[in-house]
C-alpha cells in the first residue's frame, strides 16, 4: 500500500540541513513534496544523484523576484497542505509568502518555519549554524570527555534531530489536526534551539533527581562510566561498550575473564570507574576490534563494533532490515520507521527540474480532495 501521506501535498523552499530533511521524512513516507528553487541555483545546494537529502521531490524553478514567479508559488500553496520554508524571519514576508497571505488564500495550509533561533527572540535575526543553537540550549555542554571542550557531535543534534525531524514531526502533527476538522491551518515556529533542549529532556530529569552532574565526562552515559564507552582496539579500530544493567554487566565481565576480580564489582562506585576503564581500555587493546565483536556476538553483553560510514550497511543485522538502499549506485539510509500495513517510498534520485505552469496545471485539474 501507499505511505501514510499519501494524498499530502507539501511545497518546499530549497534550502540546506533541515529543512530537506524535514522534506526527506515526508516524501519518505508517502507525502507529494515539490521542492521549488531558484533559477540558476541549484548546483549551490549540491543537488547530486547520491544526496539523500533531496530525494522522491518534485522540482521546479521560479524567480520569486517576479511577480510571474509569486503568483505561481501563491497558486502551488493554495492547492498544497503544507509548506516548508527556512529563511530567516521577515524573509518570506517581504516576498508576499508569509502565513498572514498563504493562509486567506488556503485556510488549511500547514505553514512550517524552520529556524535555529525561533522567529521571535533577541537572537531571531542573527546569524548561526547548529553549534551555536545547541550551545545555547546546553546540549553542547553534555558532550565531551572529563575536563575537556565541548565536542561537536557533528551537526547531528540541532540540525537533524532538533530541527529537521521536530518539523517533520509537528507538520504531520498539524496536518491531522487540519483533517480532523478541529483546527484549520496554522503556523509552526520549529526552532533549533527549542528542539535540541527538548532532545535532552532524559539528562534534566537525571539532573533533577540528583544523577547527572552538570558537567561532561563525568556521568552514566557521556563516557564517565567504564561500562559505557568506546574502546581502542589493537588495530586501532574501536569498541563500543554499553553494559549498563547489571545482568548484562556481568556478561561483560565473565566473557573478558574479570567475573571473578572484586574490583570490577563495584560496577556503579564513580570513585572506581576511573580505574576499571584504564584497566578495561588496556585489555581491549590486546586484541582487533572483530575478535572482540565475534567473542560478544549474540550475547546480551551490550557490546558492538563502532563501524565506519564504509562498513555499517553490510553488518549483517543492517543488511537483514535493509537499513542502508542504494540510489543510483550510493548507499544511503533507507526510509525509517517501518510500518505494517502501509509502506515508505522507495527513494528515487533527486528529480530534474519540471515546468511548473504544467505541474500546477495537474494540481488543479485533480479531482478535489
Amino acid at each position: 500500500m501507499p505511505g501514510p501521506l499519501h494524498g499530502i501535498r507539501i511545497v518546499e523552499f530549497a534550502g540546506i540541513g533541515p529543512g530537506p530533511f524535514c522534506g526527506m521524512m515526508l516524501a519518505d513516507h508517502g507525502a507529494e513534496v515539490v521542492r521549488i528553487e531558484r533559477p540558476g541555483a541549484g548546483e549551490g545546494i549540491v543537488p547530486t544523484a547520491n544526496d539523500p537529502l533531496l530525494r522522491s521531490r518534485r522540482v521546479v524553478a521560479l524567480d520569486m523576484k517576479s511577480a510571474e514567479g509569486i503568483a505561481t508559488t501563491r497558486a502551488l500553496c493554495e492547492r498544497a497542505d503544507g509548506l516548508i520554508e527556512g529563511f530567516r524571519p521577515g524573509v518570506m514576508e517581504r516576498l508576499g509568502l508569509g502565513p498572514d497571505s498563504l493562509l486567506v488564500d488556503n485556510p488549511k495550509l500547514v505553514y512550517g518555519r524552520m529556524t535555529g533561533w525561533g522567529q521571535h527572540g533577541p537572537l531571531a535575526a542573527t546569524a548561526g549554524h547548529d553549534i551555536d543553537y545547541i550551545a545555547i540550549s546546553g546540549a553542547l555542554h553534555t558532550v565531551g570527555r572529563a575536563g575537556e571542550r565541548p565536542v561537536p557531535p557533528v551537526n547531528y543534534l540541532g540540525d537533524f534531530a532538533g530541527g529537521g525531524m521536530m518539523l517533520a514531526f509537528g507538520m504531520v502533527a498539524a496536518l491531522l489536526a487540519a483533517r480532523s476538522g478541529g483546527a484549520s491551518g496554522q503556523v509552526i515556529d520549529a526552532a533549533m534551539t527549542d528542539g535540541s533542549a527538548l532532545i535532552a529532556s532524559m539528562t534534566w530529569g537525571f539532573m533533577a533527581s540528583g544523577r547527572w552532574q552538570d558537567r561532561a565526562g563525568v556521568n552514566l552515559l557521556d563516557g564517565g562510566a567504564h561500562f559505557y564507552d568506546t574502546y581502542e582496539c589493537a588495530d586501532g579500530k574501536y569498541l563500543a561498550v554499553g553494559a549498563i544493567e547489571p545482568q548484562f554487566y556481568a556478561i561483560l565481565c565473565d566473557k573478558l575473564g574479570l567475573a571473578a576480580d572484586a574490583e570490577f564489582d563495584r560496577q556503579m562506585d564513580p570513585r572506581a570507574w576511573g580505574p576499571l576503564r584504564e584497566r578495561l581500555a588496556a585489555l581491549l587493546r590486546t586484541e582487533p576490534r572483530d575478535h572482540w565483536a565475534a567473542l560478544f556476538d549474540g550475547t546480551d553483553a551490550c557490546v558492538a563494533p563502532v563501524l565506519s560510514l564504509g562498513e555499517a550497511p553490510d553488518h549483517p543485522h543492517n543488511a537483514a532490515r535493509g537499513t542502508f538502499t542504494q540510489v543510483a549506485g550510493h548507499p544511503q539510509p533507507a526510509p525509517a520507521p517501518r510500518y505494517s500495513i502501509t509502506s515508505t517510498e522507495r527513494p528515487r534520485p533527486p528529480a530534474e527540474r519540471e515546468d511548473a505552469a504544467a505541474l500546477l496545471a495537474e494540481w488543479a485539474a485533480r479531482e478535489p480532495r
